[in-house]
């Protein structure tokens, strides 16, 4: 995306609806997360309101959110992130040249029932993981923690015999790659990270199975409306 009157009208939505973004220094392993607060396409400027007590680094970052169910993203440089006067969570930027929109999801998913807990349990570098599943879908699964739960998983980790329990009797034992890792704030449970997976290596008896659990899962939720 390079008008810069889509551009706009990305960051826009993002302002409107806002969603949280999770901001990545190219030096720096920590994220920080924000939102926008405004956006002047006339400028072009827009406002970005970090979380309180966060603080932007100088130099080149990659901001990441989701728009319209794709993966949007653009870098930006500045030697200093000069806040506004008084104000210093709140940080005027320049509209990027360009935005990526990627990860357009491949197949639709599936919601976990409502009243139903699901999880994904792992072991990583000896530790434990216990998740809750949140989406399914042929491709993958979604899943959601709280930030200090999330440590270690990371884009590109390979998660090797990740337990999957999707409902009675509906176990599926698999090998999956984190593909999305993005933090957000939900209302009752606070800062959560989403963590989306997807499969790898299934056999076609585990797809055959996975199959079936989808259409399960997708009978009870219409008996349930």
């Amino acid at each position: 995306m390079v008008d810069p009157d889509e551009i706009g009208d990305a960051l826009t939505a993002l302002a409107d609806a806002g969603d949280a973004i999770s901001i990545y220094h190219h030096d720096s392993a920590d994220v920080v997360l924000a939102r926008l607060l405004s956006v002047d396409p006339e400028l072009p400027h827009f406002v970005i309101q970090l979380n309180e007590g966060s603080v932007l680094p100088p130099g080149e970052c990659t901001f990441v959110t989701w728009l319209r169910g794709a993966r949007f993203q653009f870098k930006l440089n500045d030697p200093h992130w000069n806040a506004l006067p008084e104000q210093p969570t709140l940080i005027p930027a320049q509209f990027p040249e360009r935005c990526q929109v990627l990860n357009r999801r491949a197949a639709p998913r599936l919601e976990t029932p409502l009243g139903t807990y699901h999880t994904a349990s792992f072991v990583l570098n000896g530790k434990p993981y216990e998740m809750q599943l949140y989406d399914f879908a042929v491709g993958g699964v979604g899943m959601r923690c709280a930030p200090r739960d999330a440590v270690g998983l990371h884009v590109g980790r390979r998660l090797q015999r990740v337990r999957l329990d999707m409902g009675p009797g509906s176990v599926l034992i698999c090998d999956l790659e984190i593909r999305l890792a993005r933090h957000f704030r939900s209302f009752l449970l606070g800062e959560q990270v989403q963590i989306g997976c997807q499969f790898q290596n299934l056999s076609p008896l585990m797809q055959d199975e996975l199959q079936r659990i989808l259409e399960r899962l997708n009978t009870g939720r219409g008996g349930q409306r």
